[in-house]
């Protein structure tokens, strides 16, 4: 074969690889640029960078991941202090005989000055738990706050025993009372005679989750014939009440007296499932927990402990 047409052919074949590499990274290049992504990058790449459209996990809540042990034993001279919402004044008392009982030597001290006043005070150091009718707020955790649900609760709309008005009434109709809208019990087919609504001061978390519940959380009226309770007490409230008054508290704390009947709202009863004013109860402690705070909510959420709390309700 002639060198010379082998040469040209070798050269041609050359220039033919070099002119087909540059148009494939020509091409190559053009896609990066447009799409710089899709190199070595896969939707499920666990280096890709989170937008700002992607949505985080929300954190876990600090009741949700809480845990105590029920204690086995309890170091003689320890003191556990409780103050709070006047709903658990039962629940507060059966545990403390309990837990005394079977622990001695350990003391329990509860008060009942309301909800915000235990946070107050927890908060200050100057009790161990709150007990507490309402969840805590967001800046109440960001202060170290916890709480655990302790149980649930019926909130009781109640008039004394000495009413005449015996009918259900609606939810509508609480609102209205409790706002000032509704002044006559003749208007929720009552007698003709004034409604004196009794209620509970703005430390109260159950005034607090009573509007929130029947009051859409609205705000309660301030017409002449609502009266505001200097203390959270409940038996001073029901003290009130007489022929032509109602109140709300806490079902467990009315349901045995002689002195006052609970209304219907909507027909339904407190002891029903799908009565509407519920809520839960809770023990909020402040992070983090001493062993004498670990040791009370470790027996109140044992299996015993909740059978007492059961129990006192």
């Amino acid at each position: 074969m002639n060198p010379k047409k082998d040469t040209l052919i070798t050269v041609l074949s050359l220039v033919l690889t070099l002119a087909i590499l540059g148009v494939g990274y020509g091409l190559f290049a053009r896609q990066s640029k447009d799409n710089p992504n899709n190199f070595m990058s896969s939707p499920t790449s666990k280096n890709q960078p989170l937008s700002s459209n992607t949505t985080l996990p929300s954190p876990p809540s600090p009741s949700s991941v809480t845990a105590f042990s029920p204690p086995t034993t309890v170091p003689q001279g320890t003191t556990v202090k409780i103050d709070g919402s006047t709903s658990l004044v039962f629940v507060n008392q059966a545990l403390k005989n309990r837990f005394e009982q079977q622990f001695p030597g350990v003391q329990v001290q509860t008060n009942a000055q309301g909800s915000s006043n235990g946070i107050d005070g927890l908060l200050e150091n100057r009790i161990n738990i709150a007990a507490i009718s309402r969840p805590l707020t967001a800046d109440e955790q960001a202060k170290g706050l916890v709480a655990i649900p302790i149980s649930k609760d019926a909130i009781a709309v109640v008039v004394g025993v000495d009413n005449n008005f015996r009918k259900s009434l609606t939810s509508t109709q609480v609102k209205d009372i409790f706002q000032g809208k509704i002044q006559n019990w003749s208007e929720v087919g009552g007698s003709s005679e004034e409604i004196r609504v009794i209620n509970r001061p703005s430390v109260s978390g159950t005034r607090e989750i009573f509007a929130e519940l029947a009051l859409n959380s609205e705000n309660f009226g301030n017409t002449s014939n609502i009266t505001t309770m200097d203390r959270d007490a409940t038996t001073p409230i029901l003290q009130q009440l007489g022929s032509n008054g109602i109140s709300y508290a806490t079902y467990t704390q009315v349901a045995d007296q002689q002195t006052v009947r609970t209304v219907p709202i909507d027909g339904l009863t407190p002891e029903a499932t799908n009565y509407p004013y519920t809520r839960t109860l809770y023990y909020a402690y402040k992070n983090p927990p001493s062993e004498a705070v670990k040791a009370f909510l470790g027996y109140a959420t044992s299996p015993t402990g909740q059978q007492i709390i059961q129990d006192a309700q």
